[in-house]
């Protein structure tokens, strides 16, 4: 009788962690905007399809969805799609869909988030984002806003073809195969790739 109430009790506490999870597909965010709760201190796996993205890091403990640019109005009708699963304090989020110019998408998460964003081409910005980062493109640019450089522990940039340009880090290298590379005494890592463009990390 003991066994079967310790088995009960085990099921129990194993069936928990599928409250935590939560999975919303959100469409026409021009007229609906897209705020879901997001605690600090949790990793946020982001993908985002090709054009201008811009993650922005907040002191609000929510992830919002904020569209602007020329053909906004055209996000509604072609089918730009929000997929975000989350899993106890962690989260995925897939953005799709919506016109291939004329539209920013600003992501913006709390300001102490593990982020791991890809992003297959475009023109990208991550500002105000203190915890660890790994972005990567195929081919654009992108815009790193280091902050504290004294926080991280190990730094790498790099491009295949094109520029890395580490003003925050004194150091800037153009051509082929370009990577640069620090290590520190800080928590944090930040992982920065462009196959064929621009890396700057300010």
């Amino acid at each position: 009788m003991r066994s079967f109430s310790l088995f009960l009790g085990l099921a129990a506490v194993l069936s928990q962690p599928s409250f935590a999870q939560t999975k919303i597909q959100a469409t026409d965010i021009v007229n609906h905007p897209f705020p879901v709760d997001f605690a600090p201190q949790g990793r946020l796996d982001l993908r985002v399809r090709s054009g201008d993205v811009r993650v922005v890091g907040t002191n609000h403990g929510t992830i919002s969805v904020d569209l602007s640019g020329s053909r906004v109005d055209d996000a509604r009708t072609r089918d730009l799609k929000i997929v975000f699963e989350k899993k106890g304090g962690n989260a995925e989020m897939r953005i799709s869909g919506g016109p291939k110019s004329g539209l920013t998408i600003t992501v913006r998460i709390p300001a102490k988030t593990d982020l791991r964003a890809r992003i297959p081409f475009g023109e990208v910005v991550v500002e105000n984002v203190s915890g660890n980062k790994d972005v990567s493109l195929h081919a654009g640019d992108l815009t790193v806003e280091v902050g504290d450089r004294a926080s991280y522990s190990r730094v790498d940039a790099s491009v295949f073809t094109g520029e890395v340009d580490a003003a925050a880090f004194d150091e800037s290298h153009g051509g082929l195969f370009r990577s640069f590379h620090h290590a520190g005494q800080g928590k944090y890592r930040l992982q920065a790739h462009v196959g064929a463009g621009q890396v700057t990390l300010r």
